[in-house]
């Protein structure tokens, strides 16, 4: 054996003991690691899975809307239209506190006031931003990517007729409750009952999947009132007029079926400008029609 031979032999060995440990260190360094992958998929996986629950599955509300009311011949006098309300959680939203202020330009608010009612509210997972924005400008806002900053699709009352028909038909607040008129007296009737769904959030707390309906919404029912809109105008004009003509500080008129007794036009409404004239002991006059 030439002495060439020997040391290639020499340097095979030197290589094949050094090749040995590192492949005994990745073939024990993977049976670990498949230890580890079995462990946690088989013995704890339930864990696991209430881990990511946690983390990402949210629930959510689903908003109803009211019922619609409507005149005699369907014209509606009270709709609900879809709006988007902005909120936040402030923990998440902490995180970019830098970015509050542009978030406040957006929604036209102040920016040391938002960044104040945000720290007070770190304890809690739920903050009104802005309610009731429409969905142009809530896509702007959800455009921004802020942490925790989500919006709420709500609705708000819309009024067709406005004042013609203000008195008698009523309004709601801001959270769609009846306060005046059928929107109060019938509140039970045209409101709605809320849902839930549960939903899959990404790291920013947007919803990114519809998980489970846990309760479907209901929606309100719709109310049609006796109310002549047609008529309602007419007599709303009339009376106008005449507060104006008498000078008068109020008036009403009322306007009847004289075969079943609905009610097919009712107006009330004020002069201000006299009542400011007039001194508080002098008679008051009133027109008063049917």
């Amino acid at each position: 054996m030439t002495r060439a031979s020997q040391k290639s032999m020499q340097s095979a060995r030197r290589f094949t003991g050094r090749l040995m440990p590192i492949i005994a260190f990745f073939v024990l360094f993977s049976g670990v690691l498949f230890a580890r992958a079995v462990h946690l998929q088989v013995f704890n996986k339930e864990f696991l899975n209430q881990q990511a629950d946690a983390r990402h599955l949210r629930t959510e509300r689903i908003s109803a809307h009211r019922g619609t009311i409507t005149d005699r011949h369907g014209e509606p006098l009270a709709i609900s239209t879809p709006v988007n309300s902005v909120w936040a959680n402030p923990k998440k939203l902490a995180t970019a506190f830098d970015r509050v202020p542009e978030l406040a330009r957006l929604l036209g608010l102040d920016s040391e006031l938002l960044m104040r009612r945000i720290t007070r509210s770190m304890d809690k997972e739920f903050v009104y931003l802005k309610r009731h924005l429409n969905p142009e400008l809530a896509h702007k806002v959800m455009a921004l990517n802020l942490p925790g900053v989500n919006s709420l699709r709500e609705y708000r009352r819309y009024y067709p007729a406005g004042e013609v028909t203000g008195h008698l038909v009523g309004f709601t607040n801001i959270d769609d409750e009846g306060q005046e008129g059928l929107e109060l007296a019938f509140n039970y009737w045209l409101e709605g009952e809320t849902g839930s769904k549960r939903v899959l959030k990404d790291r920013l707390g947007r919803s990114v999947e519809n998980v489970a309906s846990i309760k479907p919404a209901r929606h309100g029912n719709d109310l049609s009132s006796s109310i002549d809109l047609r008529l309602q105008y007419l007599a709303y004009r009339s009376l106008k007029a005449s507060i104006q003509r008498h000078k008068a500080e109020s008036g009403s008129i009322v306007i009847l079926d004289i075969e079943s007794g609905e009610v097919l036009a009712r107006s009330t409404q004020r002069n201000v400008t006299e009542i400011a004239r007039s001194p508080i002991s002098s008679s008051r006059a009133q027109v008063s029609s049917r």
